[in-house]
């Protein structure tokens, strides 16, 4: 039997760090892709050991047990053992469900049912039945995305609407903090770039803005001249149009932060591919928030580390 080693190692090698990248997603890490490829190429040693050491300790149960160790160590580096071994557990989970996956479509795909030449009907269970690289190369990539399709729609699906978040907004290296509501009808998203929207309002957002500046922006808005917009804020402003609950069309202007800092259930979840939305009056009379928080983005943030 020829063995092609090189293409092996490489099919390894790309599932591996497709793998990465999901419980990377899933875990809502902040490691880079470097890591994440330092990580597979570890984990695709495992095929030349399997080959030229067969009956090495790393093929036995145990043996692999401390080698995805291994493998989320170098991706992901040390994080405690409580968090390692949530990542090693996570790991599991997502090759599981892939390999599960490509498996259950590939014997649904197929016939159990064969005829021999002398007429006998027989049928196959499947065990030892191949699966070609084809299928696992146009196949892994579509269970890959339905899985983290599946995973963003459960994280949707619990978080609690109703509950307010402390904001840290960074603008221009200036931070300020206020309060947040999860909004489940902020759907808003910048049509362009795919950027879900945070809406803030007049009193939160003055804290970056001089009086002048602030009332160049707001006739800005309302003459649609973006020749308006202060000098210093026209690289980082966008206009973001919109569609209103009374159906008619809109324009908002919108600013790119620095980044997002969202306190949501006990975690500090950072967001950067966010835009926000400028509010020229207050959003609730009270002043209980100043910020409309996009749900999309307590499934896409990462968890920050202070």
């Amino acid at each position: 039997m020829t063995i092609y080693l090189d293409a092996v190692w490489m099919l390894n090698f790309l599932i591996d760090l497709m793998l990465l990248m999901l419980v990377k997603l899933l875990a809502r890490d902040s490691v880079n892709l470097l890591r994440l490829l330092f990580g597979a190429l570890i984990a695709s040693l495992i095929v030349p050991i399997t080959i030229f050491y067969p009956e090495s300790f790393i093929n036995g149960a145990v043996g692999k047990l401390l080698y995805s160790v291994l493998i989320i160590f170098s991706a992901f580096g040390w994080k405690g053992t409580y968090q390692t071994l949530k990542l090693c557990l996570l790991f599991y989970f997502v090759s599981f469900a892939i390999g599960g996956g490509l498996t259950a479509i590939h014997f649904m795909l197929s016939s159990p049912v064969s005829m021999t030449a002398n007429g006998m009907i027989t049928f196959n269970k499947g065990f030892g039945d191949p699966i070609s690289w084809l299928f696992i190369l146009i196949g892994f990539p579509i269970i890959w995305y339905f899985t983290k399709r599946r995973m963003d729609e459960h994280v949707g699906e619990q978080i609690k609407y109703d509950q307010m978040c402390e904001v840290f907004l960074t603008l221009n290296q200036k931070v300020q903090q206020s309060k947040g509501y999860i909004d489940s009808g902020n759907q808003l998203v910048d049509p362009l770039t795919k950027r879900p929207v945070i809406i803030c309002d007049r009193t939160f957002l003055k804290e970056w803005f001089t009086e002048d500046e602030w009332l160049q922006l707001e006739k800005a808005k309302n003459n649609l001249d973006m020749d308006e917009i202060p000098k210093r804020w026209q690289d980082k402003i966008q206009i973001i149009p919109y569609q209103g609950v009374d159906g008619g069309s809109s324009m908002m202007i919108g600013i790119r932060p620095e980044r997002v800092i969202v306190n949501y259930n006990d975690q500090q979840l950072l967001a950067t591919n966010v835009i926000i939305g400028i509010q020229f009056g207050n959003l609730v009379r009270d002043d209980s928030y100043h910020c409309l928080l996009h749900p999309q983005i307590m499934k896409q943030s990462i968890i920050h580390s202070a």
